[in-house]
């Protein structure tokens, strides 16, 4: 990797950190990656931390350029207070509104960049909204949509767990934030359904949190109408409202996650699909102009990893080169929607999705 950093950690070696660390050691970088519990062999160095101790990650993170939490969104914010303590680049991939908005109230003069929200939703999909937007005179809406999603369907839930249960929850209980008719508002997750169809293959989108990042902020007043919705197999949404607020475990979160994890385990092969829509004028003319790709499991440096997995890693580990090259700010807190999708895939780590499946057929019902 091309710039400045020459030293990176990875704090949070999971399905994702454990991935965004191979592909930074993998394009000669010298990764560390901390966890308490470290499973497997890993070509990159590793060392046991307590990571809710903030005294011992202060300690791990000398030396660093920049750290990359891979932490729950619960204890990305003490990651982020010792980077900031010790001037180390921070990035997480994070869809915590509070957590963010925590960044956002310390990055006054920070002499270092904060780049949270750096994964897909929000992230990869916010970059490719604000890019397809630039392509307008002006713009009046922007619909997106992010589904990750087992290739092959069972059950009733049509779902596996591929991402964090913890993270899942939290979207999905968290109420949405959306812009309309041009003011920033919030509707209620798992909300506003409605059908949609990916070359022939019949999906339901639905609102859930986090996803837009701060684009609401950004955008408010300068569109009529902005909103991010999860895509699932039709019946999803109506099950998880059933279990959600009918039987009352958003009281219950661990024991709704132990129920999902239990029941719907990964799945090897899984598919995401990235969906971006905007309306408004160029060259006089009203419009509507898409963005569609899908992602599928694919082997990188010999080695199998999930659609979620390597779109996740690959969009976080393509903003810390854009960070360290200098293409983007590395003071202060960067937004997602500044970032553009051409500069994301010329880095080392964006080329993964210049090879992605164009959708030639998506349909609202």
């Amino acid at each position: 990797m091309e710039g400045s950093f020459k030293r990176i950690g990875v704090v949070g070696l999971g399905k994702v950190g454990s991935l965004l660390a191979s592909l930074l050691h993998y394009d000669d970088v010298e990764c560390i990656g901390f966890d308490q519990n470290i499973a497997g062999e890993h070509p990159f160095q590793t060392e046991v931390v307590d990571v809710t101790d903030m005294t011992a990650l202060e300690k791990s993170l000398v030396g660093l350029d920049a750290v990359i939490s891979c932490l729950p969104y619960y204890l990305n914010t003490d990651v982020a207070k010792v980077a900031m303590k010790n001037k180390v680049h921070y990035f997480d991939l994070t869809e915590d509104v509070p957590h963010t908005n925590f960044i956002i109230e310390n990055s006054d003069s920070s002499p270092i960049a904060l780049v949270p929200q750096c994964g897909l939703a929000p992230g990869l999909i916010g970059i490719v909204g604000a890019s397809l937007m630039r392509e307008f005179d002006s713009v009046r809406s922007l619909e997106l949509r992010v589904g990750a999603l087992p290739a092959t369907p069972h059950g009733l839930l049509g779902y596996a767990v591929n991402w964090s249960a913890q993270g899942i929850i939290n979207e999905y209980i968290n109420d949405a934030h959306v812009i309309r008719e041009g003011k920033k508002t919030t509707v209620g997750s798992l909300r506003e359904l409605e059908t949609v169809i990916i070359n022939g293959i019949k999906l339901e989108a639905f609102t859930t949190s986090g996803g837009l990042g701060t684009m609401t902020s950004t955008y408010e007043g300068k569109l009529e109408s902005l909103d991010y919705k999860t895509l699932r197999y039709p019946g999803h949404c109506e099950l998880m409202k059933f279990m959600i607020d009918e039987m009352r475990m958003k009281n219950h979160r661990k024991f709704l996650e132990d129920i999902l994890t239990e029941a719907k385990p990964q799945s090897t092969e899984d598919v995401v699909y990235i969906y971006a829509a905007a309306e408004g004028l160029r060259n006089g003319h009203m419009i509507r102009d898409t963005f569609v790709r899908a992602f599928h499991a694919r082997e990188i440096n010999s080695k199998h990893w999930r659609a979620i997995s390597w779109t996740t890693a690959a969009s976080c580990c393509a903003t810390v080169e854009l960070v360290s090259k200098g293409v983007i700010s590395d003071k202060g807190f960067i937004r997602q929607e500044d970032i553009n999708y051409k500069d994301l895939t010329e880095t080392s780590f964006g080329k993964l999705f210049t090879d992605g499946i164009a959708v030639s057929h998506w349909q609202h019902l």
